[in-house]
């Protein structure tokens, strides 16, 4: 059974993964109508991705009898001046993202939930993955700087982007 202060803290993030979803398919667009058909795919699939973390936390809720609840989200930022500034953003919402998940495993303890302590392990080694997917990607692009051929190799490549976190090795 959760407590209110746990089931409260999952809605919120509930909201939390949705929005990620949101935003992600926003830059999806954004790249698509650019002719950044590889970014697009990448962002599309992080989109998919973001939606599935929600519905896993839903399930959760609601099997551990709380009651998951679908909120209104926030509108996404749908327009950038670059690609670089875009994938600054998602670098931003991302460690944000980590400072949530962070945050309801320091409810989880307080509250003594350890089912729910052990769930969010997952989340927190996924966080670490998706902060270091997003360094990675900002690497190469201050590499490419303002070098169109390295923009058209970088939006090639990225939809083959590989990036394996400490985190994730122990989990396979």
């Amino acid at each position: 059974m959760l407590s209110k202060a746990i089931e409260n803290a999952l809605n919120n993030q509930i909201k939390i993964e949705a929005e990620s979803s949101q935003i992600y398919l926003a830059m999806a667009c954004w790249a698509e109508v650019k002719g950044l058909e590889g970014v697009a795919s990448f962002m599309y699939a992080q989109s998919d991705e973001e939606r599935e973390h929600m519905l896993k936390l839903v399930k959760f809720v609601n099997e551990r009898g709380g009651h998951a609840k679908i909120s209104e989200l926030a509108a996404p930022n749908v327009t950038f001046t670059s690609f670089k500034e875009m994938f600054e953003m998602l670098f931003e919402h991302e460690v944000f993202v980590s400072s949530s998940i962070n945050e309801l495993v320091h409810i989880s303890l307080e509250e003594k939930d350890y089912a729910t302590h052990n769930f969010l392990q997952w989340y927190v080694a996924e966080q670490i993955e998706e902060e270091a997917v997003a360094r990675t990607i900002l690497d190469k692009i201050n590499l490419i700087g303002d070098d169109k051929g390295g923009l058209y190799l970088f939006d090639r490549d990225i939809q083959n982007l590989t990036v394996t976190s400490a985190s994730a090795e122990g989990l396979q």
